[in-house]
């Protein structure tokens, strides 16, 4: 297992494949690790990182509190995501990177984009997680997990979640630091220290600065117009993943160009050789 410290906190990695670096967010939600490239739902299909090794270096990692990656009790937000893929690009020694990001690794994506545009050769934002339900989902769990912090105490928090493998995803009450608490019996040790009211505030206030809007979280309107990077934008179609979300990013993106093919029609054949000309496309205009 591959791993960097960054800011503390351990990341852990994995690259294959040669060619021009692309670093990929995965997609799951709080459940994000870099498995899900292969084995998560519509991307356990596509074979997209199979079949985008054979042109460029990929690299994949776990986003913190997910996988085998770390985590810190704060109120965690996109500039943290962007730190963490940051401070992987630096340990690795890469100064500019395509960027790819797959259900809310699109948010992440953006995010990275408008804070270190210099570092971004380009942009793919896979099924981005946005929508009304999405947001309300992402809430809801919040909520669930405070209401039974709360009730229970941090102390039952962390003997619920070491009880099982079940992610905040699948079980809200376990709370967004569910596999620190489980990989890490230093952090379950402090974590339960934590000042009940102060974990409340904390915890509430990071749901709701991460899911703020009815579309794409994670950067500004008014800034992704101002954003000067191509983009491939390609629709997902379900509650998480609207397909207003991707028109959103469309229409805010200057240099975007959207892959209109429902869902149905995104295939091994016809996906991944739809983002590998996207990005030969962009190699080629940086030669």
């Amino acid at each position: 297992m591959r791993t960097a410290s960054i800011d503390g906190i351990t990341t852990r990695y994995e690259t294959a494949g040669s060619g021009p670096p692309l670093l990929m967010f995965s997609p799951g939600g709080f459940n994000s690790r870099l498995e899900n490239w292969s084995s998560l739902g519509l991307y356990s299909r596509l074979g997209l990182l199979d079949q985008l090794t054979e042109k460029y270096t990929c690299i994949t990692f776990d986003r913190r509190e997910s996988g085998l990656s770390g985590g810190r009790v704060e109120r965690v937000t996109w500039g943290h995501y962007v730190a963490q893929a940051r401070g992987l690009l630096d340990h690795l020694g890469i100064e500019q990177a395509h960027l790819m990001g797959g259900c809310v690794g699109c948010s992440a994506v953006a995010a990275f984009g408008l804070t270190h545009p210099e570092r971004v050769s380009s942009m793919v934002l896979y099924s981005p997680a946005g929508g009304p339900r999405y947001r309300m989902a992402q809430q809801s769990r919040f909520a669930q997990h405070l209401a039974y912090a709360e009730e229970h105490g941090l102390e039952q928090v962390v003997a619920l979640a070491t009880s099982d493998d079940k992610t905040f995803s699948q079980d809200p009450r376990v709370g967004p630091w569910a596999t620190v608490i489980r990989g890490d019996s230093a952090f379950a040790e402090s974590y339960v220290k934590w000042d009940g009211d102060r974990y409340q505030v904390v915890v509430s206030a990071m749901a709701r600065l991460l899911f703020d809007r009815d579309t794409v979280p994670g950067a500004e309107p008014e800034d992704l117009m101002q954003l000067d990077i191509p983009a491939l934008v390609v629709p997902g179609q379900d509650a998480s993943h609207a397909t207003s979300a991707a028109r959103y990013l469309e229409e805010c993106l200057p240099q975007a160009e959207y892959w209109d093919v429902p869902v149905s029609e995104q295939t091994a054949r016809t996906a991944p050789a739809r983002v590998t000309e996207f990005l030969d496309a962009v190699q080629a205009r940086l030669r």
